[in-house]
């Protein structure tokens, strides 16, 4: 699973170009193409009382993404890069999905406010319908601020849950070789799933699951990444971010597998949880 065309989604108020330069670090592996998308939403130029949208200013908003991108293109043909331009109007969802489908994105870049409340941007179902639609993993990069910023994938934190979905990042991880200094690999065990057992039980437990992160870091070892192994008991998402904490992750890598019902909704709300509380990206990788 390679990272070779990656699209870029930028309201320019939530990323800039300053957060794209340290993504570039994965021409090392194999990206050689980028896309930017820049996706005006209905309520920004709709007029009042549902009588439409201005024109105008629909115009207005184009051109500066227009003359924003070009001077982006330009700084990147100059690294040797292909580049592709998207500006549309509509829901930021459905307007990713689309541009991911048409080119053929391996990876989907996007950035979120923290502290926003209701928006697509900050919600894990629209992760989740994204990712899901267009089979392409989601990175979401926090909101651009003045401190510099290093390329996420140098120190990832892998959070596995044995699924066909974490498999799948195992396999992105695995080509990132190039550009990973050190990858810890963790299973966060809810409390729930080994309260009736003893404590004979529960070590064994314990053992058998070190015993699959070995195997995943044994793996990774063949692609010429440093890679360790964790062990946490607690709620998913809060042990995700304690260990992302404690190991300084560059990233935190999230498989999301397809679930119906309840079940789809209750795992949807660990990778939101966890875009509203960690400091660091997060890339959500959906089932293939």
């Amino acid at each position: 699973m390679k990272i070779q065309k990656m699209l870029f989604v930028t309201r320019f108020e939530d990323i800039r170009f300053d957060d794209l330069l340290p993504i570039l670090e994965l021409r090392k592996a194999s990206l050689d193409h980028v896309v930017f998308l820049n996706v005006i939403e209905p309520e920004k130029i709709a007029l009042r009382r549902g009588l439409g949208y201005r024109k105008d200013e629909a115009v207005r908003l184009r051109e500066r993404a227009n003359v924003r991108f070009i001077d982006w293109a330009e700084q990147l043909f100059e690294q040797g890069l292909e580049v592709g331009v998207y500006i549309v109007v509509g829901p930021m969802a459905q307007q990713v999905v689309k541009a991911a489908k048409n080119e053929e994105a391996d990876l989907i870049v996007m950035g979120y406010h923290k502290k926003s409340k209701v928006q697509e941007l900050t919600e894990g179902v629209d992760i989740s319908e994204i990712a899901y639609r267009t089979k392409a993993p989601v990175l979401m990069l926090k909101e651009s601020r003045d401190e510099p910023t290093e390329c996420p994938f140098r120190r990832p934190l892998l959070a596995t849950a044995w699924s066909p979905a974490s498999n799948r990042a195992i396999e992105l991880i695995e080509s990132m070789g190039s550009v990973i200094e050190t990858a810890h690999v963790i299973h966060a065990a809810s409390e729930s799933s080994l309260k009736a057992e003893s404590s004979m039980a529960i070590q064994e437990t314990r053992k058998t699951t070190r015993k699959k992160l070995d195997e995943i870091c044994e793996r990774l070892s063949r692609s010429g990444i440093s890679a360790k192994p964790h062990v946490y008991i607690g709620e998913p998402a809060a042990e995700i971010q304690k260990a992302a904490l404690e190991f300084q992750a560059s990233m935190v890598v999230l498989g999301m597998s397809r679930r119906a019902g309840w079940q789809e909704r209750w795992l949807g709300s660990v990778p939101k949880r966890l875009i509203e509380t960690l400091n660091v990206p997060l890339l959500v990788v959906p089932t293939a």
